[in-house]
């Protein structure tokens, strides 16, 4: 195998069988139950990296289903994020933890974007009339999340804009050969050609549960401020480098 071939094809492992393929990530019917909670202003601003800066101590938890996603089949994620404000002064949010059960999008998120991906099992389910997503880690119940199915419409096209117009933030770390840190980057990304089938809230509350090494429970939860049922399809853009840690 010659360096020119290394060179022009290579962008993930294995080399002759990548796990995952090139983008772009296509999202159909994308389903989201999204609690966003009041936490413990301190415990929020101890895991906020700078420049980053918490206003409001606000966490959404978030389950999501992904049944058609290009290159990453179907799979679920669960996990925290973090309202914050960017460097530029604008709302945004950064994405604290994340679990899903698909070792190609685990892959491919952390590699590409940087998402904060570990292995476990989160499930999103219709219960009679209750949305219920939970989240195991391993053996280990750590989340459990309800709200009333479909109870209030939202405005979609409300929805639609808060999704497409929102920077997300992540903290992207690869280790040198050496164990130190090789990259070390706030990533930003968006989402584009956001189309809303559907939107919805209703009564909700969500129970979280320590665990070593799922440590969700470390953002308590204070208050449920509010939630929704969200259904779309949207693709997942390439980051940008908003901030490189290793070049201060």
């Amino acid at each position: 195998m010659k360096i020119a071939d290394i060179r022009a094809n290579a962008y993930s492992m294995p080399f002759v069988s990548p796990a995952y393929p090139k983008g772009p990530y296509r999202f159909v019917n994308r389903e989201f139950f999204i609690i966003t909670y009041r936490t413990d202003p301190d415990l929020l601003r101890a895991v906020v990296p700078e420049p980053l800066t918490v206003k409001d101590p606000l966490v959404s938890f978030e389950f999501i289903r992904m049944p058609d996603s290009s290159g990453f089949g179907d799979y679920t994620e669960s996990g925290q994020v973090i309202s914050v404000i960017d460097q530029d002064g604008k709302p945004a949010s950064y994405t604290h933890m994340m679990y899903l059960d698909d070792h190609a999008p685990i892959a491919g998120g952390r590699e590409l974007w940087g998402f904060p991906k570990k292995l476990a099992k989160p499930q999103l389910s219709v219960a009679s009339d209750t949305l219920l997503g939970t989240l195991d880690y391993g053996p280990v119940r750590v989340a459990t999340g309800t709200m009333g199915f479909k109870y209030v419409p939202l405005d979609i096209a409300a929805e639609e804009r808060k999704i497409a117009q929102t920077p997300c933030y992540l903290l992207k770390i690869i280790p040198h050969v050496d164990g130190t840190a090789r990259i070390c980057e706030l990533v930003r990304y968006f989402s584009h050609s956001v189309k809303m089938h559907g939107a919805w809230t209703g009564p909700a509350r969500l129970e979280l549960f320590h665990h070593a090494l799922a440590p969700i429970a470390d953002l308590p939860v204070l208050e449920v401020v509010s939630a929704k049922h969200l259904v779309c399809d949207l693709t997942l853009e390439l980051g940008e480098v908003a901030f490189d840690y290793l070049k201060i």
